[in-house]
């Protein structure tokens, strides 16, 4: 095996795949001879709700419904002259996760916001000046902040690391835009611990058949008690494609979003090294059979290199569990904090070893 020319080809597989699921929805305007469509909203009740009727979709769309929102940002492209001209707008959805008026959405939402600001679109019809205060492309999220309305409803907390395959789950969100805003669509937790991007992917995802759409991104996915377990993220769209959508964990995002609500930015302990494991290695036509990850390629001022490993060693385990993807070196790290100390086991031209690695730092930007 030629660890050059594989370092070549996975360092550009791992740009091709950097984290950054999912699409926004983007309004340029209404074709020439084409009606916009209206859409008009009826919810006057008049009478009470039988029993029947008075489902777990119901009362969970009740309960946390007044806690989306809807994101809107102000795109901008460069003309044939590189002028910065006006092109339309983006439209994504968000969660107002507490009393102080913080938003959880996806990266990709608010990504090249004007001068970090966002409309936001709440659920009395109002409209408000949100501020992105942080973003991390990593995960695709992102933090933005509004004054707090005097009636502001946060959604609730809920646990995803209970969730059970074939549960209730409910999206709500503003697929196609803020003419369909509210939405919800239901359906099943399909699975959990979904790895759809070895190379960017941070953390596994809920995969859900409840329908997420373009506009979808950034809302809430909830259990049938209307407790937020994810951020809805992406929807795998291709021809004869259905009933595929993945949100984020909400345990999983909690560290995420307190780090930027606390520090701007994501601040997370760094290893410095690009590795692959079998499964990576397979899908690049590579010859590679072995249990640990192979290092392909190192930050030579990386606390990885200034241990003495090498290109070509091969990593078995981490404080003596063993790793065997990608996603489990990430999520080993990710449990520490910068500055930590591991136990790295590793072999080099055969032979196992063992060393000493203070884990360094870095940080969204």
């Amino acid at each position: 095996m030629n660890i050059k020319n594989y370092k070549k080809q996975i360092i550009a597989c791992a740009i091709a795949a950097c984290v950054g699921i999912g699409g926004g929805y983007y309004l340029f305007g209404t074709p020439a001879g084409h009606q916009q469509t209206v859409v008009s909203e009826n919810t006057k009740q008049t009478k009470p709700l039988t029993e029947s009727r008075n489902t777990y979709v119901v009362q969970a769309a009740k309960k946390s419904g007044p806690a989306v929102v809807g994101i809107t940002t102000q795109v901008f492209q460069k003309d044939i002259f590189n002028r910065t001209i006006y092109a339309g707008e983006g439209v994504g959805s968000g969660v107002l996760i507490d009393n102080e008026g913080h938003i959880v959405t996806n990266n990709h939402v608010v990504a090249g916001a004007k001068n970090g600001e966002v409309t936001v679109s709440l659920s009395d019809g109002s409209t408000v000046t949100g501020t992105v205060i942080g973003t991390d492309s990593q995960t695709d999220l992102a933090v933005v902040k509004i004054t707090a309305p005097k009636n502001i409803q946060p959604i609730t907390i809920g646990d995803s690391d209970s969730l059970q395959v074939g549960e209730p789950a409910i999206a709500i969100g503003n697929p196609l835009g803020l003419e369909f805003k509210g939405s919800v669509t239901s359906g099943v937790i399909s699975a959990l611990a979904r790895t759809i991007d070895d190379q960017g992917q941070r953390f596994p995802l809920i995969q859900t058949d409840a329908a997420i759409n373009p506009g979808n991104s950034g809302g809430a996915l909830l259990n049938a008690d209307g407790e937020l377990i994810g951020i809805n993220s992406s929807k795998i769209s291709k021809e004869g494609v259905e009933g595929m959508g993945f949100a984020i964990p909400i345990n999983s995002a909690k560290s995420i979003i307190d780090s930027i609500i606390k520090n701007g930015k994501v601040i997370r302990p760094y290893l410095g090294v690009w590795a692959v494991d079998r499964q990576t290695a397979a899908r690049n036509n590579v010859s590679y059979e072995g249990d640990g990850l192979l290092i392909v390629q190192l930050d030579q001022t990386g606390p990885m290199a200034k241990a003495g490993i090498v290109e070509g060693d091969t990593i078995a385990q981490i404080d003596g569990k063993d790793v065997t993807t990608l996603m489990e070196l990430k999520e080993q790290i990710d449990a520490k904090s910068p500055g930590d100390t591991i136990l790295i086991s590793y072999t080099h031209n055969g032979i196992m070893k063992s060393t000493q690695v203070k884990l360094g730092q870095s940080s969204s930007k």
